[in-house]
Parts: structure tokens; C-alpha cells; sequence
């Protein structure tokens, strides 16, 4: 299996309704912690997005936060974490996410996680990138984004290999595991 070497993950800036957001998210950010992969994310302090960072932060990981200047201004930056990159545009902000990643999670989140989830999946099947891209699926909170991308795929506005190659687990070591073999395959891919 051939670990990403930098996993972006996208996720709120609110912690949820269910502790159990809190919970995964900082369990998966440990979690890459202990496996060597630096945490990519969009570099905040609050709700999901500092749990992840912390959960790294916390066993020892490399945290590397992007964010708009507009949002460090407002004091929602991650002053802690390893590395802070800062951007004039949010558009900015998502492509250097993407160029510094291998691989990409989203967590729950609300409208901006869903812009850079499907961001990141249009440009997959653009072709721009063949990076392997998955949903944790913390307390059921995809199933239903789930069944309409079944959906989608079923009424032919979506090609099988990209709703297919989307890794989605409720467990983070299962979907990190998940998206490890899907690095490997990618890897082929590009050559």
C-alpha cells in the first residue's frame, strides 16, 4: 500500500450537531499523525477544522493550514499549526490545497466543504488530476449525498470510474486504508 504523503482534508468550521464529528475528526488527524502524512487543510481554528489540526498537532503530525486573507483578518487563522499559506482569493486558497495534496477527504461540513469536494471531483473528471478522493462518513452524515451520486450516476450525467473511484467509510483508518490502495493504482495511472 502507497501512503498519500499529504492528505487535504475539507470540513466545517462548525463542530456539528453530534459530538461524534469532533470525535472523528480528531481521531483521523491523529491518525495521520502516526502514518507521517501531512495534514493539508484550509488552515482555521474552529469547529472541524481545528479539531483535525489539533488531533495532528496533538501526536506530533505537520499541519499545513491555506487561508484567505480576509478570513486570517477576521482571527480565524490556526496561529499553532506547523505552516500557514495565505491567499488573496478563496479560489487561490483551493488551488494551492490542491497542488500541495496527494489525496483528499471531505468530513461533514456545510456549503464550503461541498464547493471543494465537488470542486475537486469536477476537476477529476476533467482529468486535470487522478489523485484519490474520499468521504468520511462519520454517523451516516454522506449516506444521503451518497444515494444521489448513485443517482446521478445511474441517470448517465456522471461516469462510472469517478462516481465509483470515490472511497467513502465511516471508520477513519478504513478510509485512509481505502484511499491508500487507490493511491497506488493512481500512481500506475500517471505513468
Amino acid at each position: 500500500m502507497s501512503q498519500p504523503h499529504r492528505l487535504c482534508v475539507f470540513c466545517g468550521a462548525s463542530m456539528g450537531a453530534r459530538p461524534e464529528y469532533e470525535s472523528a475528526a480528531r481521531e483521523l488527524g491523529g491518525i495521520l499523525a502516526d502514518r507521517g502524512v501531512t495534514l493539508v487543510y484550509g488552515g482555521g481554528n474552529a469547529g472541524l477544522m481545528g479539531a483535525v489540526a489539533n488531533g495532528s498537532l496533538a501526536r506530533g503530525g505537520k499541519v499545513i493550514g491555506v487561508i484567505t486573507r480576509f478570513l486570517k483578518g477576521r482571527e480565524l487563522a490556526h496561529e499553532g499549526i506547523t505552516e500557514l499559506r495565505v491567499t488573496e482569493t478563496m479560489h487561490e486558497r483551493k488551488a494551492m490545497m490542491a497542488t500541495l495534496a496527494d489525496a483528499f477527504v471531505a468530513l461533514p461540513g456545510g456549503y464550503g466543504t461541498f464547493d471543494e469536494f465537488f470542486e475537486i471531483m469536477a476537476w477529476a473528471q476533467l482529468g486535470i488530476h487522478s489523485k484519490p478522493v474520499g468521504l468520511l462518513n462519520t454517523a451516516g452524515y454522506y449516506d444521503s449525498l451518497i444515494t444521489f451520486l448513485d443517482h446521478a450516476d445511474r441517470e448517465s450525467f456522471l461516469r462510472l470510474k469517478h462516481r465509483s473511484g470515490i472511497a467513502f467509510h465511516a471508520d477513519p483508518t478504513e478510509l485512509l486504508d481505502q484511499l491508500a490502495s487507490r493511491s497506488l493504482v493512481a500512481s500506475r495511472d500517471q505513468t
